[in-house]
């Protein structure tokens, strides 16, 4: 081989470990830190300091388990029993955008999903984008309990205005901490998930009054179904 060609395969070799690195070593030790340690931040809180937005934030570890309940019944209610990905769900958004492709595909993300995308990537749609949360959300699952996921998901999304996680959020719609929220509080939290900068939780407007009614006693089908046994 001339010097060339060892040239070129020294390259490859670096380009080789670089991605190895980036894809495998970084997020595989990322993720069995954080297991254990609560996170400083995420690429989403750093992005919405960019855009002039704010990013404040508190992890708590006394989020009320109501919350929790009532965002498997609004969000994933099958989050016990899948592996990452609920295939029924996205069977069933895949058929909706068939039948009306000029209507935005309607997301099918789980709970896995969200934290995945929430703990290592921006905010900027796109397929490549998807196709990296399909195997961090692998990892995720392979590395962390259920509960940990749920405990990380609620502490971490965006809710809003800058504020992420659900003691920042308790704090900016109502004034207290997270481990003070009352279910009302906690189920009009939830309703404003699906697009926090439009909805308000603090003053709900006539459709997150009544989504957060049916959330209520969505968190009650999650108790008496026990949807939610893999995080007790």
């Amino acid at each position: 081989m001339g010097r060339a060609g060892i040239r070129q395969a020294g390259w490859l070799g670096k380009l080789l470990l670089a991605l190895f690195v980036i894809l495998v070593a970084a997020p595989v030790l990322l993720l069995l830190v954080f297991r254990f340690v609560p996170l400083p931040g995420t690429p989403q809180m750093i992005w919405s300091l960019a855009e002039g937005k704010g990013a404040h934030y508190r992890w708590s570890d006394n989020v009320p388990s109501f919350l929790g309940r009532a965002v498997i019944g609004s969000e994933d209610q099958n989050f016990c029993s899948h592996n990452g990905f609920d295939w029924k769900s996205i069977d069933q958004a895949m058929a909706a955008h068939e039948r009306n492709p000029a209507k935005r595909l309607r997301g099918a993300s789980t709970i896995s999903q969200q934290t995945a995308r929430t703990l290592f990537l921006v905010p900027v749609r796109s397929w490549i984008r998807k196709g990296i949360e399909a195997y961090l959300t692998v990892l995720l699952e392979a590395l962390w309990p259920k509960k940990r996921i749920l405990e990380a998901y609620l502490n971490l999304v965006d809710w809003g205005h800058g504020n992420f996680g659900a003691d920042a959020a308790a704090r900016a719609y109502f004034g207290v901490d997270a481990a003070r929220l009352t279910r009302s509080q906690a189920a009009r939290l939830t309703a404003i998930l699906p697009d926090p900068n439009k909805w308000n939780a603090a003053r709900p407007g006539p459709y997150v009054a009544s989504r957060s009614l049916i959330l209520i006693d969505r968190a009650g089908m999650v108790t008496r179904d026990n949807l939610d046994f893999c995080v007790k």
